[in-house]
């Protein structure tokens, strides 16, 4: 196995694409120090140590981004630590306080605690295409948005994106502290997550998704969606690191899609639940842009088909009973 003997560390372990991280990192013989907010809450922690090869090879932490030095036992004796750990906020009475702050200071925070160990190769960082495309003239009528586009944080400002514009800046200190201080940091920009849940409760940003399936409210006004399965995501993490060549940001999109599309593969999946009904009015227009997946596909990221994504996605929520269909 790929990780035997090797330990790696993975920030806010608890999380969405993080469990799904810590779930095949051991599955390919890795040691993991996984860091959660609290060790007292069963639904933090649970799910962590029912995986399979966690009894043998997975310690918790208990660790806070906002605590300097609060990191620095459990990326001790790491190779490699994936920060995926960030606030996720979609609605704030001071962004500065609540979002904003508290993201860059996290991720200072692992990257200082990584840099006092000498046995750390590389960090993997978690951010987000929310870095990449937002308040940037979009191309139209076929152009291609890849990892050298930068969202423009004024806009994101302007336009009160409060979380967007809180990946945009801890992804900046990121590069920048591990420019100063000879980190090799490689960077995942994953778009909107879908996939099966590991974790039992449904996290924030994956909510409105959700909602979208049961009643279709769309979650962008736009109605377009810019999809990425959350193993695709986790598998991208491990091989940012396996990989001595990855380098810079890598865009993490399987596809671009309207909700119509969405709606009528949930038709044909779910005969039964009368999708048909949201979309039947509605034409497939074409899409203004794509999203390249050249530099994902060049680690060896295979990207899941859209339609499995979708069908283990509802799957998934039925089986937790987060769904009411």
């Amino acid at each position: 196995m790929s990780g035997e003997g090797k330990v790696v560390c993975v920030t806010g372990a608890s999380g969405y694409i993080a469990s799904w991280l810590v779930k095949l990192l051991l599955a390919r013989g890795y040691t993991v120090h996984a860091t959660v907010r609290s060790l007292d809450d069963p639904k933090k922690t649970e799910h962590l140590l029912a995986l399979d090869g966690a009894k043998e090879r997975l310690s918790l932490f208990e660790a806070n981004l906002s605590v300097e030095g609060s990191f620095d036992s459990a990326v001790d004796g790491c190779v490699c630590v994936f920060h995926t750990a960030s606030p996720v906020l979609l609605s704030v009475d001071d962004p500065q306080l609540e979002l904003l702050g508290p993201a860059v200071k996290g991720t200072l925070n692992v990257l200082k605690s990584s840099a006092k160990v000498e046995t750390v190769k590389r960090v993997v960082l978690t951010s987000s295409v929310a870095t990449v495309m937002y308040g940037v003239k979009l191309p139209e009528s076929g152009g291609v948005v890849d990892e050298t586009w930068f969202s423009d944080p004024v806009v994101c400002e302007q336009s009160k994106l409060w979380y967007h514009l809180s990946k945009i800046q801890a992804e900046n200190a990121a590069v920048k502290f591990s420019r100063e201080n000879g980190l090799d940091l490689v960077i995942i920009n994953p778009g909107y997550v879908i996939g099966p849940l590991l974790q039992p409760s449904i996290n924030l940003t994956s909510q409105g998704f959700w909602s979208f399936i049961e009643t279709g409210k769309e979650v962008f006004p736009d109605g377009i969606y810019i999809l990425v399965d959350v193993r695709d995501t986790a598998i991208a993490h491990i091989l940012a690191f396996e990989k001595p060549e990855a380098n810079g940001r890598y865009c993490m999109v399987g596809n671009v899609v309207r909700s119509v599309e969405i709606m009528m593969i949930l038709d044909k999946l779910y005969p039964d639940l009368d999708y048909s009904l949201r979309y039947k009015d509605k034409c497939v227009e074409k899409l203004p842009y794509s999203i390249s997946k050249a530099k994902a596909e060049s680690l060896g990221v295979e990207f899941t088909p859209l339609v499995v994504s979708l069908k283990d996605s509802v799957d998934s929520l039925k089986e937790k009973k987060l769904l009411n269909l």
